[in-house]
């Protein structure tokens, strides 16, 4: 038995690094949004360097490459093949874990949207309808169900941002959960990863090509990038040898690199007609890379590289934790901060400083109290579970 199949399956191992990069991931949508919502006459030292917020959604590949990662760990490290506890217990697991926040910042923006809407009727507050966010108080009772039954991904309209924005991620997520155990991971045990993966991404760019892009906006090709993730899991812990080959052979770090050079291209060139789709594939298979290469650094005990020791700080884990939590209330405090700053007499400048340090500040916060209350009543007993009978402790997922 290799140093990797043992030190894998006798000891515990502690991959503290996928906290940090979900709480790095989440914190950069923050500050890409950030970036969306921000003016533009303001100075061009300024505009050309918060440009470095602009891949937002390569954050979101990255949650959903995660994903696939940490839901095919224990399905690659068993000896069967198949998810622990059966379909049913899964499925409870993940709705434990994804539906008690998720309905929670729900209602909590369409209380806060029906108040601002009453304030507005009311002339006590002022609200510029041409100043675009990410939160939206105006609604209709179809946009709460499609909300309520996280089908909003697919309305192919503006629907999909309506409430609270960055939702639409979360729909697409839930979506892939069911997919995961039916459809991927019977395929994987027949015909093996390259099938998995083609059929992965031919299944999510089905419906986009079929509706003509209608429902891009749902991202259903993240069921490709999400099969990219159980890949990175099974090519880390898997005890096939052909794998074991694989994993120790090739360059990851370097790889993951260069299909993150590959990404920037294809983001640049999409002005030029190349598909949405291309770049993020480009992410998702740098972020499965990335994966593999931590992993492998862990495992066999080799000294941490930067970015492992910059995933693995505490302060990236902390933010980790409530990642979630961040995710899902950041664009209301944005938004109505936006709105407010917009109605004081600040030069351009001062606003963008205080736009950005006074959001950042109360994302962070208005995130932290929400997951205490909301989020880590529903994972704590589930996580202890996880420590108790998975050897591969992954905190807050």
């Amino acid at each position: 038995m290799s140093k990797l199949t043992e030190n894998t399956h006798e000891k515990r191992v502690h991959l503290h690094y996928l906290d940090g990069l979900r709480g790095l991931a989440a914190l950069y949508v923050v500050f890409s949004h950030l970036w969306e919502l921000q003016g533009h006459n303001l100075p061009g030292m300024w505009l050309n360097f918060s440009k470095v917020f602009r891949y937002g959604l390569f954050s979101v590949a990255i949650f959903i490459v995660l994903s696939g990662y940490c839901l095919m760990l224990p399905v690659s490290r068993s000896h069967t093949g198949y998810i622990s506890g059966g379909l049913l217990n899964y499925v409870k697991r993940r709705a434990r874990r994804i539906l008690p926040p998720y309905y929670s910042a729900l209602i909590l923006s369409l209380i806060v949207g029906i108040l601002i809407t009453i304030l507005i009727n009311l002339h006590l507050l002022y609200w510029n309808n041409n100043i675009w966010g990410h939160f939206e108080h105006n609604f209709s009772l179809f946009d709460v169900v499609c909300h309520l039954f996280l089908i909003h991904n697919l309305i192919p309209n503006d629907e999909i941002y309506k409430i609270n924005g960055p939702m639409w991620s979360v729909a697409t997520e839930w979506q892939i959960y069911f997919l995961f155990p039916l459809i991927l991971l019977p395929i994987w045990r027949r015909l093996g990863w390259f099938v998995v993966i083609s059929l992965a991404f031919l299944l999510g760019l089905l419906p986009y090509y079929l509706s003509h892009g209608l429902i891009g906006r749902a991202h259903t090709w993240y069921l490709g990038l999400f099969a990219l993730g159980m890949m990175a899991a099974d090519i880390g812990f898997s005890q096939k040898h052909y794998l074991q080959k694989i994993r120790k052979s090739l360059p990851w770090g370097l790889l993951a690199t260069i299909f993150f050079g590959m990404a920037l291209l294809a983001d640049m060139s999409q002005k030029f007609g190349l598909e949405i789709w291309v770049n993020e594939l480009c992410v998702g298979l740098a972020a499965a890379c990335l994966l593999v290469y931590c992993t492998n650094c862990i495992v066999e005990e080799k000294t941490p590289p930067l970015v492992l020791k910059i995933l693995q700080s505490p302060g990236a884990i902390a933010l980790g934790t409530f990642s979630y939590s961040l995710y899902l209330l950041h664009s209301i405090v944005l938004t109505v901060l936006n709105q407010y700053l917009h109605t004081l007499q600040f030069t351009p400048l001062k606003r963008e400083i205080i736009f950005y340090t006074t959001g950042l500040s109360l994302s962070l916060l208005t995130a932290y109290i929400f997951y205490l209350i909301f989020e880590r009543p529903f994972m704590s007993g589930f996580l202890q579970k996880r420590k108790i009978k998975d050897a591969i402790k992954i905190d807050g997922n």
